[in-house]
């Protein structure tokens, strides 16, 4: 069975108005075989607002951001306990179609990896497989320009993905995520391979999506965060190696005035 978005609406606080979450996880754990990755993550991520998840290294920011559309089912080994809810259903009851999971809720990956086609196909592609029927040279420009990156290839489209930088491929990943109509765009470190400039061009276009979209990204780059995240939550690892999240709230109260000692230390450098 496919996720009913129109008959499960989210949870909304006022009734008659829109849900204001996004996504809920709830008592989420995630194991690899026997080791348990995260632990107890309960966290609800807004609509239509940047949510950055944050931490040192090996604390489970992408295993969480994975368990958000299911990728990790993609690991032989991994198991998902607790609820992830996506319009009030949770994604990882049996009757839940996985591919529409990630249809609906799309990933942008560190390294970009754009398809072995043409720009046009990389686009087209993924929405001729997902059923589109509509124009698709249409379809094509709108993600395009909804990436920014149309008046940059609009009149090379036949040529290889391969043959943009760094950033402009990312660019051209996320416009291939748009092109499906999701609700949510996952990314997992989208910037750190890409220079400065291409890294603040990024920055602008999540800024931009948002009047669409809903974004979770994994950074390491806590000024990125501060720069463009509207939330922010941040996870540690305890003796076990098992992450967990200490902290979530508005990124500048969270920077600023850290409810939590250890986010405070972590985010002043005494410690990550």
């Amino acid at each position: 069975m496919s996720i009913s978005v129109a008959t499960r609406p989210a949870a909304s606080a006022v009734p008659g108005q829109a849900p204001t979450n996004a996504i809920e996880a709830k008592d989420l754990r995630v194991f690899y075989g026997d080791f348990m990755a995260v632990r107890d993550i309960n966290l609800n991520v807004e609509r239509r607002k940047i949510t950055a998840l944050i931490g040192p290294s090996g604390c489970g920011k992408s295993t969480v951001l994975r368990a958000f559309n299911r990728m990790n089912d993609l690991v032989p080994t991994a198991r998902t306990e607790g609820e992830i809810l996506f319009h009030g259903q949770n994604i990882y009851d049996r009757s839940v179609d996985a591919v529409e999971v990630r249809r609906r809720i799309g990933m942008v990956f560190q390294k970009p990896n754009p398809f072995p086609k043409s720009i046009y196909e990389n686009i087209a592609w993924g929405a001729r497989i997902n059923g589109y029927k509509g124009n698709m040279d249409q379809l094509v420009e709108e993600s395009l320009r909804g990436a920014a990156l149309w008046d940059e290839v609009k009149d090379k489209l036949k040529q290889s993905g391969y043959s943009l930088s760094g950033g402009q491929q990312q660019r051209l990943c996320i416009a291939r995520a748009i092109a499906v109509k999701p609700d949510i765009i996952l990314m997992d470190e989208p910037c750190s391979a890409l220079d400065p400039i291409a890294t603040l061009r990024i920055e602008d276009l999540m800024r931009e999506l948002t009047a669409q979209y809903t974004i979770i990204i994994v950074t390491h780059n806590m000024q990125q965060a501060a720069r463009v995240a509207d939330y922010t939550a941040f996870f540690m690892v305890d003796d076990t190696r098992t992450g967990y999240l200490v902290e979530y709230g508005p990124t500048n109260q969270l920077f600023t005035a850290p409810q939590d000692r250890r986010t405070e230390d972590y985010i002043t450098g005494r410690f990550g």
